[in-house]
């Protein structure tokens, strides 16, 4: 369990997040990334990572190395191709599941390759849209562990509104997992509110952290939150999450912190 008894709940704004901008790429951060670093905002449980990206058609991430860690994206909009040094190719695109293991070490490109077909004979095909997306890493039990790669569709499950365990090595949810990761105490759900005044209920966990990712919701003992607002909750859970609009929140239940239970 946590060394951590006092429960608490802490509030960020989407607005107030670092940013990344250039030509092709808006990304917003929620902790500590690249050069944007603040001693007092490194991670939250096992969380380092939560990173909402835009990509613009036609580009992306060159291959880059990763090392000792799980890697979990979840597409909004649009499309991203993944391909990596195991040889491992596929087109992650909204009710996909993915995870990377990134272990002693891998090379990986991200790309939005999605394409507009030609109006007419002889016309040209021009890139479509842009790609909008999650990525979030959490650290694994282990270091030097062997990298993999899963993806899976999970679109049906998504659509009864509750929410779905997304990825996770937490053993309760063993039988009820889209795909795995390694870090036993960790897990990703997603609920995909589709109509107004949908509801869900966040986990009990000594770590979690709450993403609106789309829409707007009400959280109980909180207030609204919108598009890019995160909650870091500790020590509690159990709070009632009633979608204000159609919205899509992504939940971490983590049962340990980085540097130790």
């Amino acid at each position: 369990m946590s060394t951590l008894t006092t429960p608490h709940i802490d509030v960020h704004r989407g607005g107030d997040r670092m940013k990344t901008r250039v030509a092709w790429l808006d990304s917003k951060h929620s902790f500590s990334f690249g050069e944007h670093y603040d001693p007092e905002n490194t991670h939250h449980g096992l969380l380092l990572v939560n990173n909402e990206d835009i990509v613009m058609p036609g580009q992306g991430f060159d291959t880059h190395p990763h090392r000792d860690m799980e890697i979990v994206t979840w597409v909004l909009e649009g499309s991203l191709v993944h391909q990596d040094s195991l040889g491992h190719a596929g087109i992650v695109y909204p009710g996909l599941a993915q995870r990377m293991s990134a272990g002693t070490g891998i090379l990986h490109s991200e790309k939005n390759d999605s394409w507009r077909l030609p109006p007419a004979e002889g016309g040209t095909a021009e890139h479509a849209e842009s790609v909008h997306f999650v990525q979030m890493w959490v650290v694994p039990d282990d270091s030097g562990l062997t990298p993999g790669y899963q993806q899976l569709e999970i679109d049906t499950e998504l659509a009864g509104g509750g929410l779905v365990t997304v990825a996770s090595g937490l053993p309760r949810y063993r039988d009820r997992t889209a795909i795995a990761i390694n870090s036993s105490h960790s897990a990703l759900h997603v609920a995909r509110m589709a109509a107004e005044g949908a509801a869900v209920a966040l986990p009990e966990a000594p770590y979690l952290h709450l993403f609106v990712a789309r829409g707007q919701v009400r959280m109980e003992g909180v207030g609204t939150l919108y598009a890019g607002d995160a909650v870091r909750l500790t020590r509690t859970g159990g709070q009632r999450i009633v979608a204000e609009l159609p919205s899509e929140i992504l939940v971490w239940e983590m049962h340990a912190r980085l540097g130790g239970r």
